[in-house]
């Protein structure tokens, strides 16, 4: 699927489905192989899915999708996409990481959507590789395998692995991978057809602009907001923020009580104590590690700030995610 270009007999793609795995990423990935098959008037490309024990799998949003084999029956592919979401290690044992490794021996292109490529890592194939995966689970992974490249990022080639964020942005993958087949008109064509006005590149951040997502107007406090979030794990004090944003340290103090009803200093500590909570629900990182992720200087002095933010300590939330 990544190297060869417009060949004649159909590809083979299989997908291996993990329990609870994101229904809108498979169809996001399936659908453009089949408006492609449309568009060309031939069968380009083929799909089939499959589970660990051949058993019906349940998707996140409680739909169920039957395969057609298991590791032991799964018929020859030119590429392997892994498909998981919420707790994508839950059934990962040495079978499943030793037939990852065979079809990586085997030649085949390997892929992962969402939190698929935890799997991939878990299993040691992702080792000085550029990924990506969902944003909720990338600062988790980056602590946990310091050896692989994980950027914020819709999806990233790099061979013979294809890693993609999740949810939509799978189609624009699988939109790319028919450009790189075929012709970037066929890619426009059957991103036509769903209404999917613009492929996105592969760089395009995951998340929305910061002043969208919290509903800001004014382009210096979107500029500041990001700033914070660029230093979570080494903050920065106000005035360093007020140099870097080209302002005054008054100013700032003034633009947050006034748009946001709090002071910046408190909203940069919400900021770290939000990420917080995504290491803790999200990864495996000890509570005093999250701690110094975070930007807090002892264990103590977390566990205060977490309590009084949320209403119950660190270890609380890692329990209820458990």
């Amino acid at each position: 699927m990544l190297h060869q270009r417009d060949v004649a007999a159909p590809q083979e793609i299989a997908f291996l489905l993990l329990p609870r795995f994101s229904m809108i990423c498979l169809l996001s990935a399936i659908e453009p192989l089949r408006g492609a098959n449309r568009k060309l008037d031939r069968e380009a490309y083929r799909w089939h899915f499959l589970s660990t024990d051949g058993a019906p799998v349940t998707a996140s949003n409680g739909m169920q999708i039957v395969p057609t084999g298991d590791l032991r029956t799964a018929p020859a592919s030119n590429a392997l996409g892994v498909v998981a979401s919420y707790d994508p290690l839950a059934i990962v044992d040495d079978r499943l990481r030793q037939w990852l490794r065979q079809r990586y021996r085997a030649g085949v292109d390997i892929g992962a959507f969402e939190t698929g490529p935890i799997v991939l890592a878990d299993a040691g194939l992702l080792a000085g590789r550029r990924v990506t995966l969902h944003w909720e689970n990338l600062p988790a992974f980056r602590e946990r395998y310091l050896d692989i490249d994980a950027r914020d990022a819709l999806f990233e080639i790099d061979p013979p692995f294809f890693t993609c964020s999740g949810g939509t942005a799978a189609m624009d993958l699988m939109l790319h991978l028919l450009a790189r087949n075929h012709s970037a008109a066929l890619a426009a064509e059957v991103s036509e057809l769903f209404l999917h006005a613009d492929i996105r590149p592969a760089g395009a951040g995951q998340r929305m602009p910061g002043d969208r997502r919290a509903g800001m107007h004014d382009p210096l406090l979107a500029s500041v907001t990001e700033i914070m979030r660029a230093h979570l794990e080494t903050p920065l004090s106000l005035p360093q923020v007020a140099v870097r944003a080209g302002t005054s340290q008054r100013r700032l103090e003034r633009l947050f009580n006034r748009q946001l009803g709090v002071p910046p200093q408190r909203y940069y500590i919400e900021l770290r104590l939000e990420h917080a909570r995504h290491l803790l629900r999200h990864g495996e990182l000890p509570i005093h590690e999250i701690a110094l992720a975070c930007g807090f200087g002892s264990a103590s002095w977390f566990t205060r700030a977490y309590r009084s933010h949320f209403g119950h300590p660190p270890r609380d939330e890692r329990e209820a995610a458990s």
